[in-house]
């Protein structure tokens, strides 16, 4: 993949790709179900384990994930690639309720947080920025928690943050190993909130150079860098807002899935993403201040051609006054038929407007 630096993307703005980018943000209809393009093929990834024993399987297919249910271990299993058939499958094995598979299967879904049939869901999406497009990308993520197990289901098999909580698994000893299924739940909704970060901190790089370029040359692309901006401003806290509702619920939850000291760990969380939409609201203030500078840019420019233009035509009225008195049609004009007039009127015309040029210099026009 071909890495785009962010002094790239300012300098290279296409208004086709501004267009149709727009169209995807704004183009929502939630009462209009998108066709979910089926997965051809899938990759199920199952952690078994307990506090001194861990078997990691991998499988393509879903219907050897019913002989790790209630087999006395803590059980995690990844699906990557989503199919109706494999989700109903597996949601029928686990007793899933035909609502929480319908969620499961949409696209475009709002981050929630469900409590049915003795089992916690909630939805959410995964964030990734792409370098190459300076575009959000998301990822819909949905995970159920129940009687010791994880179930979680991913879109792509390629994109996932997920490895750091697969290394702690293999930890013997960890607090992953040694704690039971709610910990892992609140393990991959921690992960995922913690890569919010990085997308903010790429998005805040771009920002800091945006502003650069304005002060430096703000050119004909700066406003629309700026709304390019904005739109993904608008992705980032469209799917990081909810998350907030998400956490509080599972910190609100009487559900006895959930043990009173693993609740407290959704503290943090809650802590990270209300610090995560604070800052994407201090780059929606930053970017609103960034149009303000673009203007008042573009209106200083406008000032100093001004300022210049102004000079200019003082510098020139003398000439004109005296052309205008010497061009007169009256018979008796001084210096009219001196053999010395013409080079007066000249020399006038030319002192007086270097005085006036010292008498600016002396007064600080000439000053930015």
């Amino acid at each position: 993949m071909i890495m785009m630096q962010p002094s790239h993307f300012v300098k290279t703005f296409l208004p086709s790709s501004f267009i149709k980018r727009r169209k995807e943000i704004f183009r929502v209809n939630p009462t209009i179900i998108p066709a979910r393009e089926e997965a051809k093929e899938i990759k199920v990834d199952v952690y078994d384990y307990d506090s001194h024993v861990l078997h990691h399987h991998e499988f393509n297919s879903v219907h050897t994930c019913k002989r790790f249910k209630d087999n006395g271990k803590i059980t995690w299993i990844n699906i990557d690639g989503l199919r109706k058939t494999d989700v109903e499958t597996v949601s029928n094995e686990f007793h899933i309720h035909p609502l929480l598979i319908e969620d499961i299967l949409s696209v475009g879904q709002r981050p929630k947080m469900d409590e049915l049939d003795n089992v916690l869901f909630c939805l959410l999406n995964m964030l990734y920025f792409n370098e190459e497009s300076a575009c959000l990308e998301q990822e819909q993520v949905s995970i159920i928690l129940g009687k010791d197990y994880v179930l979680s289901f991913q879109e792509e098999a390629g994109k996932d943050v997920f490895n750091p909580v697969r290394d702690k698994i293999q930890m013997e000893g960890s607090k992953l190993r040694t704690a039971g299924a709610d910990y892992l739940c609140y393990s991959l909704i921690d992960i995922i909130v913690d890569s919010y970060y990085v997308v903010l901190e790429k998005l805040g790089e771009y920002i800091e150079t945006l502003e650069e370029d304005i002060i430096r040359s703000g050119n004909e692309h700066s406003l629309g860098n700026i709304n390019t901006l904005r739109k993904e401003l608008i992705v980032l806290k469209r799917n990081m807002n909810p998350v907030r509702d998400i956490v509080n619920g599972f910190m609100r939850s009487d559900s006895d899935l959930l043990n009173e000291k693993i609740t407290r760990y959704f503290k943090d969380v809650y802590d990270h993403i209300v610090q995560a939409n604070d800052l994407v609201e201090n780059y929606r203030d930053m970017m609103m201040s960034l149009q303000d500078l673009y203007l008042n840019k573009v209106n200083l420019r406008m000032n100093e051609v001004m300022k210049v233009m102004a000079i200019v035509t003082c510098l020139l009225a003398p000439a004109t006054v005296i052309g205008g008195i010497f061009g007169m049609n009256f018979q008796s004009i001084p210096y009219l038929h001196n053999q010395y007039g013409f080079w007066i009127a000249v020399s006038l015309m030319l002192f007086i407007p270097l005085w006036m040029i010292f008498v600016f210099k002396r007064r600080g026009w000439f000053k930015n």
